[in-house]
Formats: structure tokens, C-alpha cells, sequence
């Protein structure tokens, strides 16, 4: 939390060592809450993938509460010595390569019979729930304020690590009892809405992977066309298109792609001296962009407005479509299939990673099966649409999210009070 400034409080709140928080809410050490545990000890290899369930590292660091479905499995002998967890716990991480990423929390807020924790984290065990609350808690620890105090607890040069004996001299506020049951009520609620959103997100991308697939193999056809589809060389649809300038002598926008169809990615500002080519391609807008050197990986994408102007070296080439017999926007969810992945890895021989370099001739010699450009505008209407419905709920999310931190930065701090009443 902020150490205590020179700022006068407003009525009903007070200073402390940590800051300014309402005048009867508490600051107490978490050491003084409960006490550590360890996770799993003397495991090999051999004692893992059967037995009692055990939380892995992930639930803990994606979740701020226990995902109980999300478990590993570990055998445990009968008499062995090895902690059991329960309602209640907190578990922390122990270890990342960054700091900001040590001493993420997450609650078990479910009852278990018989389950454990991995070796790579550690529990908190609560004395009881009556000063602190295991919902209120799986909030406040993941809050901004603690993180920070978290981060600043984190030591390590390569790696970091967080020390139990220093975690439990964290400083933290505690709310009367009542309070942090409000505040945790609250919070549940953008929370349900969050998971709901997701749940509808999840629908949505099965329901359009479903639909391209059927759409794109010609499986499902629209209303109105009954034209055969033809087996065309991509070489009918697509027109090499280099656009060769120099180098510029000053910074550039670069432009990379990412792997498994996840698009363009921009380096701003890049500077010369950090490529040795001397002759660089300019994409433009609608461009099919392929970087050879991971083709295999489906680093395949047609570029947007943004893209356009971006400097790539000979290992991107770029391709114009034909617009008697393509469209951009059918191709756009197109190169996403697997089953052009698979094309693409027949004609990128070799072993992995760099050794794998796409044939820019045998490229253009793919065989799709493609309908008329009149069919391949109605698909990709089709899919466009479903697509944009994806968005606008991706969006709705990251506004839930963005909302909900937010909310948590004010209740956990006191700026906003609840009614208890």
C-alpha cells in the first residue's frame, strides 16, 4: 500500500503506515492472520498422472480463485507426510522470471476431500475467518496496491522469487467483517457477469469455426448458388506483388507475423542499422503477407489499412488477388484452416523452426477448391458478420474487466464505502 503522506484525511478516515484507509478498518500484519505451508515434497516423476487430485501452478497463477475442475493428479501414500489443503487456503506463487508475476494469489473457496498443492507454490492457512474472509481475501490480495507491495517483495536478477518470512510481514487493510462481505458481494457479481461473457465468447468461436468450416468446404451452401466449385492453383488467384525500395536511412514501421494465423504484428520506430538487407517490400492494405521461414506454423495473414506502408524483408512476400477469381475477404478466413495449414507444411520440407522454409514457386502451385468471386463476397459477408458479433463481445469483456478493476482499486482501499445495513 502507499506509505503515509502529508495529507490531511478526510472525516472518518486516518493515516497509517500504509496510507490513508477509513477510520475503523484495521492494518495488521498477514503473518498475524495464519500460517505457511508447503506444497508436494520427495515427488518424482513415476508419482505423477494418478492418485489424489493436487492444484497446479496455473490454477493458481490464472485464477484468484481455485478452478476446481483444473487439477493434476499425484499419488500420495498411505501414512506419507505431505499437506492436505482446504476451504479457505490461499495459495501463492513462489517463483517467475519477472517480478510482477511473483506472489500471484488464488483461494480455494470450495470444500475437497483429499487434494494437495505443487511443489512450486506455497499456502496460507488462516487462523479463522472471522478477521479476514477467504472471498474478501481472493480480491484484496490480487488488488493493485498489494501487487505492488508484492512485486517490490519479489528479489531475484534472472529469476524471482517471493520468501515466506518476508510475505508474512505484508501490511495489509482489514475491513470490518461485515464490509468485506459486502465488498466480496460485489465484486462476485462482475465477476458472474465476466464468466457469462465468457461462456458466451466460447459459444460464439465454436459456432464460427463450425460455420467457416462448413461454409469454406462447400459442405453448406448459401441460398442462391448451385455453380460447381473449381480446383484452382493459388497461382490463378494471387499475383506475386513485390514492391522493392531501399532501405530507409531513418526509423521505419517494420511488420512481422505471428504464428497459427494470429495476424501482423508492428515494430515502430525500427531502426536500419538493426537489419542488414539493403532492399526492403512495402505492403499494402488487402496484401496475402506469408513469412517463409514459418509458413509451416501458418504465419500467414492479408493485411489491414494499418499495415499498410510497413517495410518486410524478402523472407515476406507478398500477393495481389486476381479480382475476377478472388476475393480478399473470402481468403481473410480462408488461410485460417487447418486443412491449409496442412498445405502449407507439404510445401515447407526440412526439420523444425528455420530449417523449414516455404517454396514461394510451389506456393502459387496449391490446388483450392474455390466458388465463383459472386460466392466467395457472399461467404465472407457470412462469416464477417458472425465474426464482428465475436468482437463486440470481446470488447464487452475487456469493458467488464477494465470496470471491475476499477471498482476493486476503490472498495479495497476505502475511497468507495458500502452500506452494511
Amino acid at each position: 500500500m502507499n506509505k503515509s503522506t502529508t495529507t490531511t484525511p478526510l472525516k472518518g478516515y486516518k493515516k497509517t503506515t500504509i496510507g490513508i484507509i477509513p477510520e475503523n478498518w484495521e492494518v495488521m500484519k498477514l503473518g498475524d492472520l495464519g500460517e505457511t505451508f508447503s506444497g508436494l515434497s520427495g515427488k518424482n516423476k513415476d508419482d505423477f498422472g494418478k492418485g489424489y487430485p493436487y492444484i497446479p501452478y496455473k490454477n493458481i497463477f490464472q485464477n484468484s480463485k481455485i478452478d476446481i475442475n483444473y487439477m493434476d493428479f499425484v499419488n500420495v501414500k498411505e501414512n506419507e507426510k505431505q499437506h492436505q489443503v482446504k476451504y479457505g487456503d490461499i495459495f501463492f506463487t513462489t517463483s517467475s522470471e519477472t517480478a510482477i508475476e511473483v506472489g500471484m494469489s488464488s483461494v480455494l473457496l470450495e470444500e475437497v476431500e483429499t487434494m494437495y498443492l505443487n511443489s512450486f507454490c506455497f499456502g496460507f492457512r488462516l487462523k479463522n475467518y472471522e478477521t479476514l474472509n477467504p472471498l474478501f481475501s481472493s480480491y484484496l490480495l490480487r488488488g493493485e496496491q498489494i501487487r505492488k507491495e508484492l512485486t517490490v517483495l519479489a528479489q531475484g536478477s534472472t529469476r524471482f522469487n517471493l520468501s515466506k518470512s518476508e510475505l508474512l510481514k505484508l501490511l495489509i487493510p482489514i475491513p470490518p467483517l461485515p464490509e468485506q462481505q459486502k465488498i466480496a458481494e460485489i465484486l462476485s457479481t462482475w465477476d458472474d457477469a465476466i464468466a457469462n461473457c465468457k461462456t458466451t465468447i466460447n459459444s460464439i468461436r465454436d459456432r464460427n469455426k463450425g460455420l467457416a468450416q462448413q461454409l469454406l468446404s462447400g459442405k453448406n451452401r448459401l441460398s442462391g448458388f448451385n455453380d460447381k466449385w473449381e480446383l484452382k492453383p493459388l497461382g490463378d488467384l494471387l499475383i506475386y506483388t513485390p514492391r522493392e525500395v531501399d532501405k530507409p536511412n531513418e526509423t521505419f514501421l517494420a511488420l512481422g507475423l505471428r504464428s497459427h494465423g494470429k495476424g501482423v504484428f508492428h515494430k515502430p520506430d525500427f531502426e536500419p542499422s538493426a537489419i542488414a538487407m539493403t532492399k526492403l517490400y512495402e505492403v499494402k492494405e488487402n496484401d496475402l503477407v506469408v513469412n517463409i521461414t514459418f509458413a509451416w506454423e501458418q504465419a500467414i495473414a492479408i493485411a489491414s489499412k494499418k499495415d499498410e506502408g510497413g517495410l518486410v524483408s524478402h523472407r515476406f512476400p507478398t500477393y495481389t488477388f486476381n479480382q475476377k477469381t478472388a476475393s480478399h475477404l473470402y481468403f481473410k478466413f480462408f488461410i485460417l484452416q487447418s486443412f491449409f495449414k496442412s498445405m502449407l507444411e507439404l510445401i515447407s520440407p526440412g526439420g523444425a523452426g528455420r530449417n523449414r522454409v516455404m517454396s514461394k514457386k510451389d506456393f502459387l502451385k496449391l490446388e483450392v477448391k474455390v466458388p465463383k468471386i459472386e460466392e466467395q463476397i457472399a461467404i465472407a459477408q457470412v462469416l464477417e458478420t458472425a465474426d464482428q458479433e465475436l468482437k463486440s463481445y470481446e470488447t464487452k469483456l475487456e469493458a467488464l474487466q477494465l470496470q471491475k478493476k476499477g471498482l476493486m482499486q476503490q472498495l479495497l482501499t476505502g475511497k468507495i464505502r458500502v452500506n452494511v445495513k
